[in-house]
């Protein structure tokens, strides 16, 4: 057996969206901070995102995720995360799984009831706090990034559907947020592939009317990602989420996303810092919020700051993830498809 790489990764979940974790078999990646490292991946290793994350070896909705050395004295690990179109600088659901992998399989030690850690992600130190019990992590909890509404309330013209009201936020990634009340639709997994056509309908509209860049962080452009928001239905819930997670293609009819299987960590976040210009959420107020399986993350405003001329909220999110297997990737070099590849059956072509 003969193989020009072999890339070794632990298979996990966050409330049910995939975050493979890679573990080991990437090249040297250069940098200063986990950022700089990001950007020289995407820019001399790419093809390592292409090849866990399409055909053969991914699907669109997965995720994958770089565990690297850290550059800040303060963190104990680094990661890179990798979505279909993008390299993230924050997500949600991949830092649960991360934080689920490093200690089930021991590469940071566990200490039970709580391992405290700090990961370096591209948006920079991440403080998590782990609830352990019998070798198994049962709960991450980490303090995100400043999360702020840009535009409120604005008014898209969206193809096929006409002038809906929406809001965009950061909350780690840019997202355009609407009520899916507009649209029609459930959030439900059932209507997966309506919402994300409404979705990738509405991001096309948002970024071309109204881009957004981080005043901070200027690299960080968008709108990239999409949210559909309704009211609970569940007893204990206060909200549903459901994030088509782009393809890349905007094409009219075309679905050209995958959902989040989760109700999205960093879109969990962006929401409550709408939320909270708005007057709808305070500061240490709990917010629970569903996925379209039922699943939930829940977020909580620990203070508030400023982000160049925004208000900004500093949320927390906590939420359950699972090893669900491990594997070794190899790549053969006569193999005809060295970085992947997708059909368009199931992938924006």
């Amino acid at each position: 057996m003969r193989a020009s790489k072999v890339i070794t990764a632990v298979e996990a979940h966050a409330e049910g969206e995939g975050g493979r974790v890679i573990t080991a078999g990437l090249p040297l990646l250069k940098g200063e901070s986990v950022r700089e490292k990001m950007q020289y991946m995407q820019a001399h290793h790419d093809d390592i995102r292409t090849l866990m994350l399409q055909e053969p070896r991914g699907n669109p909705a997965l995720c994958c995720n770089a565990i690297v050395p850290p550059c800040h004295p303060q963190a104990e690990a680094g990661f890179i995360i990798m979505e279909q179109t993008e390299y993230p600088p924050m997500s949600g659901s991949n830092t649960i799984c991360v934080a689920t992998v490093l200690l089930e399989t021991g590469v940071i030690p566990m200490q039970e009831p709580i391992t405290y850690l700090t990961l370096e992600a591209p948006a920079g130190l991440i403080k998590v706090e782990a609830q352990c019990k019998d070798g198994k992590v049962e709960r991450v909890k980490f303090m995100n990034v400043p999360a702020f509404a840009a535009h409120l309330d604005i008014q898209l013209q969206v193809r096929g559907i006409g002038t809906i009201t929406a809001d965009i936020a950061w909350g780690g990634m840019w997202f355009v947020i609407a009520d899916a009340r507009q649209f029609g639709l459930s959030l439900n997994a059932r209507q997966g592939a309506a919402i994300v056509r409404a979705c990738e309908s509405m991001l096309a509209a948002s970024a071309a009317q109204y881009p957004v860049t981080h005043p901070d962080h200027p690299e960080f452009s968008g709108p990239t990602i999409s949210q559909l928001t309704s009211l609970p239905d569940q007893p204990g819930h206060d909200g549903i989420s459901a994030v088509s997670v782009s393809g890349g293609n905007y094409s009219p009819g075309g679905i050209t996303g995958a959902l989040d299987r989760s109700p999205c960590g960093t879109g969990t976040c962006a929401k409550m810092a709408v939320l909270h210009a708005k007057g709808r959420l305070t500061q240490g107020q709990d917010y629970i919020n569903a996925g379209p399986l039922g699943t939930t993350f829940t977020g909580c405003i620990e203070e508030t700051t400023t982000v160049g001329p925004y208000k900004a909220i500093v949320p927390s999110l906590s939420g359950r993830g699972w090893i669900s297997g491990m594997s070794q990737y190899l790549l053969d070099p006569s193999d005809p498809f060295q970085s992947g590849f997708t059909v368009g059956d199931i992938w924006a072509e």
